[in-house]
């Protein structure tokens, strides 16, 4: 007897890709949403009766330790997350016979390479957070054989606080704004990943990826677009500079632009341009 219908679990819900994920109409989709209050991905016994319970077809994992800055003091607890926590859901996922999405990021990546990084380029990560979510990555990998590696950068969209929510909010107190001109990467809309984890949650195509909005640019240039295709943005002039001038406690990869070719090679669309993603998250978001 065919299912009905496809059941997608999605941890971290409360989260910005979350959101989008759970708000996204898919026909013959059925979302489940799992916040932090519904599921504590770093208890495994609770992953291990939750997805027994909902027996879903695939799931999500967006739920993640994101504080990069943060994670630098606080080694512990972004493992704790991102890797141990990570794994939990793949153990539970293999029990529950569940396909399983993993969200990483090109902080996997040490940002000293001049041409986009393949999704079989050697991980160097500087970063702790950079090191937990590659940690996630392999307990993927060595726990269950139906998983997917989604890794993205530089995420925007309309369910949480990202760069383009910071630099308008800035805007209103700021006449100028400086932003870093030597980090280069590429923008993802949240609203165009979205849809594509769906489509791969629904295929067999296990493997990694590396999803991003097509193009890349600096945060100042991305910041200037924001400000060119915002309708009602304040007026501020935008000074570029340096990453020495604005010190992070985690170092940024200067160069991050992931290669997502093999998207078109497994008969995936692969995700519009940034700029006309930004486009549609001002006017139609």
């Amino acid at each position: 007897m065919k299912k009905s219908t496809y059941k997608i679990a999605i941890t971290g819900a409360g989260g910005m890709l979350g959101k989008e994920l759970v708000l996204l109409a898919s026909p013959g989709v059925t979302m489940i949403p799992l916040t932090r209050q519904e599921l504590d991905i770093t208890d495994a016994q609770q992953c291990m009766s939750v997805f027994q319970q909902l027996q879903p077809d695939a799931i999500i994992h967006c739920a993640a330790y994101t504080a990069v800055d943060q994670a630098e003091a606080d080694e512990a607890e972004a493992y704790r997350i991102n890797a141990e926590g990570t794994r939990n859901v793949a153990e539970a996922a293999r029990q529950a016979g569940a396909k399983l999405i993993y969200i990483s990021t090109d902080y996997v990546f040490d940002g000293t390479a001049s041409t986009p990084y393949s999704a079989y380029s050697s991980t160097h990560p500087r970063s702790v957070y950079g090191k937990s979510k590659l940690a996630g990555e392999r307990a993927v990998q060595a726990t269950l054989p139906q998983h997917f590696i989604v890794r993205t950068s530089w995420v925007f969209g309309k369910h949480g606080n990202n760069f383009v929510t910071t630099m308008l909010k800035l805007a209103e107190k700021r006449d100028v704004l400086k932003v870093v001109n030597d980090q280069i990467g590429s923008p993802t809309y949240t609203h165009d990943l979205a849809r594509f984890l769906v489509e791969l949650a629904r295929s067999e195509a296990y493997g990694v990826y590396q999803a991003t909005n097509e193009g890349n640019c600096s945060w100042y240039v991305f910041a200037k677009a924001i400000f060119e295709l915002c309708p009602d943005a304040p007026k501020v002039e935008l000074l570029p500079c340096t990453t020495e001038e604005f010190p992070r406690p985690a170092p940024r990869p200067a160069y991050s632009v992931l290669d997502g070719h093999e998207l078109a090679e497994r008969g995936f669309q692969p995700l519009r341009p940034w700029r006309e993603a930004l486009q549609h998250y001002f006017t139609e978001g």
